[in-house]
């Protein structure tokens, strides 16, 4: 049912700092289908900072060009909206300028089938506006929960294309059953991993980077981007706490830290390149996930979980429903004391063993696997909606 059909897809900005989900699926998808990767607004309307001015000023610059090739079968452009959403009109715009301009970038696909695929819902008003057979909706995170968005547009956007989606993936085990009350055609399936990239950190091959070579042991490390939903103030408890270790945290800071940049033992080395975590990792004695418990965090799938797992490190982190699903290979910990306990505990029990114990736990969850997956439920789903166009066809 997949042939000849190309792919619409509605994504996460393609240059961003760190890769998500959103990245990993999409170059996958290329692998059988031609792609048009259409970079989406922020969900948060754009502050007054140098780096969202950038941002804002290259996207509109790219909305003018035409779709450039970013791999085999897969091509990107831009298509920014007005961020002031409930000002009269600016929806209309958005909406018909938005149209307008995937329809065109579409042509680049070569073909005249197509899907739409979303994995953000504010542009989700364009689902089944493109002259599409089949729309997915593949959700990752609770959007409507994230710091300073609009939450009641986001969820509204959220809602309306969660009911019209042809099929709809939700990757947090959390919103599995809002979801399924929402559209009966709803499937789970949670992230998955470079297992063989991420295994490098245990090749002795591996060079470590200059900036974490030769750093006061242990190396408590975090890579990731560090925005309002890490508890900063528990890493910084811990720096003080155990100033002979050092904490190595690699990623972009969308927020402030004068705290953590004041303490000797911590090392921000900000964004680097996601072929280059393994070697990052590889300094790496013990890797943490210290979120915050809100909402957020509640509904999150991290995709570091199973990319520290694949990394054969420790791993400690605060717990939600998917984290708690691999508690055999991470150590769960609430509260500063026993995040603490946890990684002394960690430091001291490892073994070799447990390190390939953890590989072999994500070792089968590849990115491969899951969009191989997907599409086969896409394929299976499409044939169920042409065969039901058929019956109404029959029956006129």
């Amino acid at each position: 049912m997949l042939a000849q059909h190309g792919v619409v897809y509605f994504g996460n900005d393609w240059h961003a700092e760190n890769r998500t989900s959103s990245h990993h699926v999409a170059a996958r998808l290329a692998a059988s289908l031609p792609v048009l990767y259409v970079d989406s607004p922020g969900m948060r309307a754009p502050q007054a900072s140098g780096r969202d001015i950038r941002r804002a000023w290259r996207k509109l610059c790219e909305a003018w060009r035409r779709p450039r090739p970013i791999g085999t079968n897969l091509w990107h452009c831009t298509v920014p909206q007005l961020p002031f959403r409930r000002v009269p009109g600016v929806n209309a715009f958005n909406y018909a300028f938005s149209r307008w301009a995937v329809r065109r970038a579409m042509r680049v696909l070569g073909t005249s089938r197509y899907i739409s695929w979303f994995v953000a819902p504010h542009p989700g008003f364009l689902a089944h506006q493109l002259g599409e057979a089949f729309c997915v909706y593949y959700c990752i995170d609770d959007y409507a929960a994230h710091p300073g968005v609009d939450a009641s547009v986001i969820a509204a956007r959220d809602l309306e294309l969660s009911r019209r989606a042809d099929l709809l993936f939700v990757a947090p085990p959390a919103l599995l059953a809002a979801k399924q009350a929402i559209n009966a055609n709803t499937r789970y399936s949670p992230h998955g991993v470079d297992a063989g990239l991420f295994a490098r950190a245990m090749d002795p091959a591996t060079v470590v980077p200059a900036p974490a070579r030769d750093l006061t042991g242990p190396v408590v490390g975090y890579f990731g981007s560090i925005h309002e939903w890490i508890d900063v103030e528990l890493i910084e408890w811990l720096a003080r706490e155990r100033p002979q270790w050092t904490f190595l945290l690699v990623g972009h800071a969308a927020i402030k830290l004068p705290g953590l940049s004041a303490l000797a033992n911590v090392r921000l080395v900000g964004a680097q390149p996601y072929a280059e975590l393994p070697a990052w990792a590889k300094a790496f004695d013990v890797a943490i996930i210290p979120y915050r418990r809100n909402r957020q965090v509640e509904h999150a799938n991290p995709l570091k979980l199973r990319e520290y797992l694949a990394t054969g490190k420790p791993v400690v982190a605060v717990s939600n429903p998917e984290i708690a699903k691999f508690a055999h290979w991470v150590r769960i910990a609430e509260g500063r004391e026993a995040f603490l306990a946890e990684i002394e505990n960690a430091l001291s029990e490892d073994s070799p063993a447990a390190a390939a114990a953890r590989m072999a736990a994500v070792a089968e969850q590849t990115w491969d696997r899951r969009v191989a997956e997907v599409l086969a439920e896409v394929s299976s789903s499409m044939a169920v909606v042409d065969m039901e166009h058929l019956a109404r066809e029959a029956q006129e």
